[in-house]
């Protein structure tokens, strides 16, 4: 999971994707692996399987439910790592319609 989360800050779409599912397979609780590959395949223009990666991390955590509420679940991070999220990993969310804020009315 890690090692896919590290590709996808990197842009690096197809390792990150193979990765995050590789991990899922192994692995299928961890929601954060699910926001991951929603995030990636969002960037990838996947938006169905991003929907659908993000219906999973949803159920398994529904706290989670817009971008304000991952950073504040995450708190922890420095600015290089929050400005590479923002171009990447938030850039594929927004993509597969993943709200910003809890007054976004994007739909998952």
């Amino acid at each position: 999971m890690i090692l896919g989360w590290c590709q996808l800050l990197l842009n690096q779409l197809d390792p990150a994707i193979d990765l995050l599912i590789k991990s899922r397979a192994a692995n299928p609780r961890p929601w954060v692996t699910h926001f991951g590959l929603a995030a990636a395949l969002g960037l990838k223009g996947d938006l169905e399987g991003a929907n659908t990666a993000l219906a999973e991390s949803f159920r398994l955590n529904p706290e989670v439910d817009s971008l304000a509420h991952f950073r504040a679940y995450r708190p922890w991070g420095n600015p290089q790592y929050w400005t590479l999220f923002e171009k990447t990993a938030a850039a594929g969310l927004r993509r597969a319609g993943f709200p910003t804020s809890d007054r976004d009315p994007a739909s998952r």
